[in-house]
């Protein structure tokens, strides 16, 4: 595939998840961060071609690219155990959210938080890749993402190596900020539509909730609960590294 823009190719490049096989700069392009990007291809070994604007515009399919363009091939993705080489890993599982620019969205805001790795359902995102590299601001090259068939299954596994799992849920939940995230944790949040499915609930240990400032009825959506949660996580984190 062709990624374009600054921030969608040197994330590509540096973040190792996936071949780059050719990076592509407008030849008149001298600014410092391309020069960056082209001093990183160079140093993986990557070949950086100068063109013509003309060609770049040809190539690419919009035209924010500003004068970068990289042929990329497909993402690879982790293990469970691949988050949980960490000390004290902070795993998100998100389920039912199907829009790519939502689960870029969420990446961005898991990734600046300090997040081990995202835990998705199995499917292909191929066609929507671009998008969410774009929405991340190229945070999905960097955190870890691990796509499971059976996510219920994982979850088993992961407590049985001394994972919390809590899931963002009101019934029969405590206010999150009551939560401990000072332990290995991982974090379940639904899409607002369908939710969690029943399977990944039973093996939650608690649930928790946003509490409102109001009575308003409706669910946050995905990407703000993550928001919420994942910085709730990392201020615990960050208070608790203070008492040291």
């Amino acid at each position: 595939m062709i990624l374009e823009g600054n921030v969608s190719v040197k994330a590509a490049i540096l973040g190792g998840r996936r071949t780059v096989t050719k990076l592509m700069i407008d030849q008149n392009k001298k600014d410092r961060d391309t020069a960056f990007i082209i001093r990183s291809a160079k140093q993986r070994g990557i070949p950086v071609e100068l063109m013509e604007r003309e060609k770049i515009d040809a190539m690419a399919e919009g035209r924010t690219h500003g004068g970068v363009l990289c042929e990329a091939g497909g993402r690879t993705f982790q293990t469970a155990e691949d988050c949980l080489k960490e000390e004290m890993p902070l795993l998100f599982l998100v389920e039912g959210v199907e829009d790519p620019f939502n689960l870029g969205y969420i990446m961005r805001t898991l990734y600046s938080a300090g997040c081990s790795g995202l835990i998705l359902s199995e499917r292909n995102w191929e066609n929507a890749e671009k998008v969410i590299i774009r929405s991340s601001a190229g945070a999905s090259e960097y955190l870890n993402v691990v796509m499971e068939k059976d996510l219920a299954g994982c979850l088993r596994k992961l407590k049985k190596q001394g994972v919390r799992c809590y899931a963002a849920m009101r019934q029969d939940a405590i206010v999150y900020d009551e939560a401990d995230y000072c332990e290995p944790v991982l974090i379940a949040v639904g899409g607002e539509m369908r939710g969690l499915s029943a399977s990944v609930r039973q093996e939650i240990d608690t649930n928790i909730f946003i509490p409102y400032a109001n009575d308003f009825r409706n669910a946050l959506n995905a990407a703000s609960a993550a928001a919420v949660l994942s910085f709730e996580a990392a201020r615990q984190r960050r208070r608790q590294s203070w008492k040291k």
